[in-house]
């Protein structure tokens, strides 16, 4: 099977992402061979692609995606051609029309989602139920703080976190965004680019802070989660859209209140089949009952993913976003 890819051979803007044919064989020994339906973008992919994260040269980009098993390798069990299923890593090549990876990096779909859905959903929602249920233990009353409440992730933290009882505050920049973020579930939104976040948050929390500060936004919005976060609060910093968070002094959590702060990371938390197969489990339930909806704010062509890239790092997109093979 012959299959389009994208590869970069050095770290850069959106314009080094180029794109080759490949020729696919059989898989191996563990392996399945996947047509890809929907990819999803994530700000992930950027962090590879510029060289926040780095990864050796070249390589594939891209780790989320759903499609259709189109063959399997020996020593597969659980998978045969004709599955739904969808993958969000580690294994970078996502990018990709189809690709052959682990059949232990795939999840079987069930039959209410699907693959744009999956693509959509798959590591973020993974993301969220890992920040909401593993890592902060968000309780029923507790107010949060969601900064960016209108991304992809943003969007979902709000339901979910509304879905278990919480009270929602949420950050974004723009009045499309409150709008969304509003009708996502949010209890209150407030507008960064024109407002105090910290002394409205301390306002709505009668001068307390709230228990926990979901932040994916990083450098850009270090202080404010310190300011806006409750004595012995936790800041769970789980991404670095405004910069990563470097050069922190240990001692200002002392002086904003004995604060935690965790940079929690996806594959830690799903790092044993047992973990990977309850999380998402976790998250089609979430889904299939209606109390988290994927919002999928924009499409791309598989080959645009330049535009794509730039379009999320300026701030023009909206909820999830899919690349089309």
């Amino acid at each position: 099977m012959q299959a389009i890819e994208a590869f970069i051979e050095k770290q850069g803007g959106p314009e080094v992402i180029d794109w080759r044919t490949v020729t696919l064989g059989e898989p191996g020994t563990g392996q399945v061979l996947l047509r890809q339906t929907a990819v999803g973008l994530n700000y992930l992919d950027t962090y590879h692609r510029d060289g926040t994260y780095p990864i050796g040269l070249p390589s594939r980009l891209g780790v989320e995606a759903a499609g259709e098993v189109v063959a399997v390798g020996a020593d597969v069990h659980g998978f045969q051609p004709g599955d739904r299923v969808a993958t969000f890593g580690p294994q970078l090549g996502a990018y990709a029309s189809a690709r052959i990876l682990p059949a232990a990096s795939l999840f079987r779909l069930p039959a209410g989602i699907d693959d744009e859905i999956a693509a959509a959903a798959l590591l973020k929602a993974c993301t969220v139920e890992m920040l909401v249920e593993r890592c902060a233990k968000i309780e029923a009353g507790w107010p949060v703080l969601v900064h960016a409440a209108a991304g992809g992730v943003g969007l979902i933290l709000v339901q979910w976190l509304k879905a278990i009882g919480a009270t929602v505050i949420g950050t974004v920049s723009t009045e499309a965004k409150e709008h969304a973020a509003r009708e996502a579930g949010a209890d209150h939104v407030i507008r960064y680019k024109q407002d105090d976040v910290a002394a409205h948050v301390r306002e709505i929390t009668d001068g307390q802070g709230v228990p926990v500060t979901f932040d994916g936004i990083g450098m850009a919005t270090w202080q404010v989660s310190l300011k806006a976060t409750a004595r012995r609060g936790l800041i769970a910093v789980y991404g670095n859209a405004g910069g990563p968070l470097r050069g922190v002094d240990i001692n200002t959590l002392a002086q904003h209140g004995a604060l935690f702060v965790t940079r929690p990371s996806l594959f830690d938390y799903y790092l044993h089949p047992g973990e990977r197969a309850a999380g998402a489990a976790r998250v089609f339930e979430m889904i299939e009952s209606g109390a988290v909806t994927i919002n999928v704010g924009q499409r791309y062509s598989l080959e645009d993913a330049a535009r794509a890239h730039a379009d999320l790092e300026a701030g023009r997109t909206t909820g999830s976003t899919l690349l089309i093979p």
